[in-house]
C-alpha cells in the first residue's frame, strides 16, 4: 500500500478508528520513505484497458455520494499516460448527476473489477470535463471518441491501491463463458484428433 494511497484515504478520523480497533500500524505507510501509487505501471495500464466497465463515485456540493456505473466495450477506459485515463461520456438517462457533482467537485474515485480472477484496482483522481464543441485541435486518440459521445471525462490520477481479493464473489460475463467454451470445444477437437490418429495406426496392427 502506498503513501499517496494512505494520503488520501487516511484522514484523521479514519486514523482514529485505525487506532480504536486495533490497526494502527497503518500509520507505518505515512512515513516519508514510502513512495509510489500514483503512476500507472504496465500492470494498472493493462487492467484499465482490459475493462468493460467501471464504478465511479462523486459527491455532491452538499456533501452526498453518488456512485454510478459506466459500462462499454473492453477498451473504452483508456489509458493516455502514466498519470491520466480516460473515458467518452455517452448519453444516458440525461439526469447528469455525476457530471453536475463533478462541476462542484471535481474529485472522483474509480472501482474497477475484475470477477472472474478476484481483482480490483481503486483509483483516485481529479476531473477535468472536454464538452464537444470544445475538442477541437485537442490531442486524443481517434477512436476514444465515437461520434455519439457528448463529452470526454479526464481524469488525473492522484492514486490508485490494488485491493485485497478476500471476499471478492468469483464470477463470470457471457462473453468470459463463451471464451472458455470455445478453448474447451477447441481441446476436445484436439483430443478427438489425436484419438483417431491413434486408433489409425493401430487398426491393422495385429494382436499377440
Amino acid at each position: 500500500m502506498a503513501l499517496a494511497f494512505a494520503q488520501i484515504a487516511f484522514t484523521p478520523s479514519v486514523r482514529d478508528q485505525q487506532q480504536r480497533l486495533g490497526s494502527g500500524n497503518y500509520a507505518n505507510l505515512l512515513s516519508p520513505e514510502r513512495t509510489g501509487g500514483d503512476t500507472l505501471g504496465p500492470a494498472e495500464s493493462a487492467f484499465i484497458e482490459e475493462r468493460d466497465g467501471f464504478y465511479q463515485a462523486t459527491a455532491s456540493e452538499t456533501g452526498w455520494p453518488y456512485v454510478q456505473f459506466r459500462g462499454g466495450p473492453a477498451g473504452f477506459l483508456r489509458v493516455l499516460n502514466d498519470r491520466t485515463i480516460a473515458y467518452a461520456d455517452l448519453r444516458g438517462n440525461r439526469q447528469y448527476i455525476s457530471l453536475g457533482n463533478l462541476a462542484a467537485n471535481n474529485r472522483i474515485s474509480l472501482f474497477l473489477m475484475d470477477y472472474a480472477h478476484a481483482r480490483r484496482l481503486k483509483i483516485w483522481g481529479h476531473v477535468h470535463v472536454i464538452e464537444r464543441d470544445t475538442l477541437a485541435g485537442r490531442a486524443m486518440p481517434p477512436d476514444l471518441f465515437p461520434a455519439k459521445a457528448e463529452r470526454l471525462i479526464v481524469i488525473r490520477v492522484e492514486a490508485f491501491d490494488w485491493n485485497c481479493p478476500r471476499h471478492i464473489p468469483r464470477r463470470f460475463t457471457a462473453g468470459d463463458a463463451i471464451r472458455r467454451i470455445e478453448q474447451l470445444e477447441h481441446q476436445n477437437a484436439q483430443y478427438r484428433a489425436e484419438l483417431s490418429a491413434m486408433q489409425a495406426r493401430t487398426a491393422g496392427t495385429p494382436r499377440p
